[in-house]
């Protein structure tokens, strides 16, 4: 058995092993610097699934435990997706047990996220693990660093994960892929006027530029929504407009920021979270999407409509900070400006 040279440690898709057989995430070591070389592909061990190595299929309804190894990603929005998955695998067998076991070093928001899905789904445990410790007579699934996973980027994203954990995505009808274990978790209430105070919520900002929704739009897409429906608009970051609010630092954690979603007469965003959240609360959401295609984010939210720029130049980027790849999607949203947009994308049904 061979070792991954450290660069091929990194982008492995699927979770590591380690000399002393402890299971790890490409992740962990990535963001904090450690030495890369020494590891296996946990693939290598055949009783554990990876549908990337060679693809399987699962009847969850004869599973007593299954042990899912580094899911579901670092991201927000891609964890509640993964969840999705699970929740479907829960309501055809709700007496199953799931173990998530999840990179330690996974942004603090995210870490929230998977706290609060804990009661449903749950066991929750940090990597790295011994290899010895998930037992053999219990399903094992490994479906970490995603990411490099290439069926990650041709499938929509809830077919993507129901077909790592076995499933067959066609099998899951489409109401059960929009979120809707969401409105499970315990969540907040608003305080102070907006407990009982309509508004529209504006999340421009996805995890990499590219993907979310330039400065030069967002006094734009504020002013649509005032205009649409006359009641306050609030948001994220700074924008220019009389009736908007700033609400960044009354949400202080992912429960808040939930709360703040689910509570919105209607969202405006990119390809981010947000867009996810509102699925499961059935929000009315507008979304603008750049470099990946909204049939891969959004097919099953039906309270959801998309609006995809056509940027050819960042087509199938999952990220990118870079100054050409901004230039060219600030200059699709500054075409779009000229459109009618708003007419057929801001409406509540």
């Amino acid at each position: 058995m061979s070792f991954l040279d450290p660069s091929a440690a990194l982008t492995n898709a699927g979770s590591l092993l380690s000399r002393e057989s402890q299971i790890l995430a490409s992740y962990d070591l990535e963001v904090s610097d450690a030495p890369a070389d020494g590891y296996h592909s946990l693939s290598t061990v055949g009783s554990v699934k990876n549908a990337n190595h060679e693809a399987f299929e699962i009847d969850y309804q004869g599973i007593a435990h299954a042990h899912i190894i580094n899911g579901m990603g670092v991201t927000l929005g891609d964890s509640i997706i993964g969840l999705t998955a699970l929740s479907a695998i829960k309501k055809r067998n709700p007496e199953i047990r799931l173990t998530i076991y999840r990179p330690n070093r996974a942004p603090e928001y995210v870490k929230q996220l998977y706290q609060l899905a804990a009661p449903i789904f749950g066991a929750l445990v940090d990597l790295p693990v011994h290899a010895d410790s998930l037992p053999d007579a219990d399903l094992r699934i490994d479906v970490g660093n995603h990411l490099f996973w290439p069926n990650f980027s041709t499938m929509p994203m809830i077919d993507f994960f129901l077909w790592a954990l076995g499933m067959e995505p066609g099998d899951v009808v489409s109401q059960d892929k929009s979120n809707d274990w969401l409105a499970s978790i315990a969540l907040p209430e608003l305080q102070g006027e907006w407990k009982s105070k309509e508004y529209s919520l504006f999340c421009p900002t996805a995890s990499t530029p590219v993907r979310s929704i330039p400065k030069a739009f967002h006094a734009e897409a504020v002013n649509k929504l005032w205009e649409k429906f006359h009641v306050p608009v609030l948001g994220f970051g700074r924008v220019d407009h009389e009736h908007y609010t700033d609400i960044t630092r009354y949400s202080k954690n992912t429960a808040d920021f939930i709360t703040w979603v689910k509570n919105a007469r209607f969202l405006a965003t990119s390809d981010t979270a947000a867009v996810h959240i509102a699925a499961g609360f059935n929000v009315p959401t507008v979304a603008f999407f750049t470099s990946i295609p909204s049939e891969m984010r959004v097919r099953d939210y039906r309270q959801c409509t998309a609006i995809d720029l056509r940027v050819d130049e960042v087509a199938g980027i999952q990220a990118s900070s870079r100054v050409s790849d901004l230039f060219v999607v600030e200059r699709a949203f500054n075409l779009l400006k000229e459109s009618d947009w708003a007419s057929n994308a801001l409406h509540v049904c």
